[in-house]
């Protein structure tokens, strides 16, 4: 099907004309700093004067808007909502339970931007739990006893969610914002395979947990346990919003390790990922004696990833993308 050209009416030429996007940098002023924002311009393909298209400056108005909370590291309206969702309250509820004026968060909501100072406390929020317990727990009072339990029971059940260590969570963090979409078994390979490349970069464990050799390739029990719900579908859940604060937390080492992982074992499906660990002795090891149908809890041992992954290094040196590439190339 032909692709329809893109025209509307150009003032400069007086007439119907055909137009292109093109994005275009300015330098505005918000409370005596400068800022460059990045727009969106029409211009015409006749006189290459701009255009103005209907929708053009309400989306240049939206994107400037989400440059300059990025810019001053301030919550985003899509952060709000999660916290609200997270945490089962309503904009007033939360708003009170914060320590804000009642009708706050439906400000922020409509478009106000928050002050440095509020969208810390409402990231902190959304991070922390245990921050949000001690706001819900010093502001009782101010909201309605019912929007109270609720919220408490959310924080409860959060608070038992997160079973995995701290640095488990800031590589699933990680991972989670390196990758547009990650499904429960493809997660599963992935933290395997960090946990075997840094094993053979650094001789040294990144998470304390061990994995077991499932049918499916390498496990984390707790993990799975974690996602279980999700099954075979990407992980979509408000609930995961807390995580967003972990992934700055590791060291520069770590977060090499990830983004090698991401970027290169990350390219492809959990089905094709669990092909590759099924090929690798550690998980092969720990499966002798039963059959590919027959569930196993057997550890697959540090030593053994580690052993492994030495030996890959030494082949295809995969403290690089292109090394990794390689094996996986090799594997499949």
């Amino acid at each position: 099907m032909k692709e329809r050209k893109k025209t509307d009416f150009c003032t400069e030429c007086r007439k119907e004309t055909e137009y292109v996007l093109k994005k275009k940098e300015i330098f505005k002023t918000i409370k005596g700093k400068t800022y460059p924002f990045s727009i969106t311009v029409a211009v015409c393909s006749e006189c290459g004067q701009e255009m103005n298209l209907p929708g053009l400056i309400d989306k240049n108005v939206q994107e400037m808007d989400e440059q300059y909370r990025a810019a001053e590291n301030l919550v985003t309206v899509e952060d709000i909502e999660k916290l609200m969702k997270v945490y089962k309250l309503g904009k007033a509820p939360l708003s009170l339970a914060l320590g804000f004026g009642e009708i706050t968060i439906s400000r922020y909501l409509s478009g106000q931007i928050p002050s440095k100072e509020y969208s810390q406390v409402m990231r902190m929020a959304l991070y922390s739990t245990a921050y949000m317990k001690k706001c819900l727990q010093q502001n009782k009072d101010k909201i309605a006893d019912a929007a109270y339990k609720k919220s408490m029971e959310a924080v409860s059940q959060l608070e038992s969610i997160f079973c995995v260590s701290q640095k488990m969570l800031r590589v699933i963090s990680c991972l989670f914002e390196s990758l547009e979409e990650v499904t429960p078994l493809m997660l599963q390979k992935l933290l395997y395979f960090v946990q075997g490349v840094h094993l053979a970069l650094y001789d040294r464990e990144l998470f304390t947990e061990d994995c077991e050799a499932w049918v499916h390739g390498p496990v984390y029990a707790d993990v799975y346990t974690l996602l279980r719900d999700f099954k075979y579908n990407p992980i979509d859940d408000a609930r995961f919003a807390i995580l967003g604060g972990n992934a700055d937390s590791l060291t520069a080492d770590e977060k090499k390790v990830v983004d090698l992982v991401a970027g290169t074992f990350g390219l492809y499906g959990g089905k094709v990922l669990e092909r590759i660990t099924h090929k690798e002795k550690p998980w092969k090891e720990a499966r002798k004696g039963y059959s590919d149908t027959i569930p196993s809890h057997e550890l697959i041992s540090k030593t053994s990833i580690r052993e492994y992954y030495k030996r890959i290094n030494e082949i295809y040196r995969i403290d690089s993308e292109e090394g990794l590439t390689e094996y996986i190339r090799q594997m499949l």
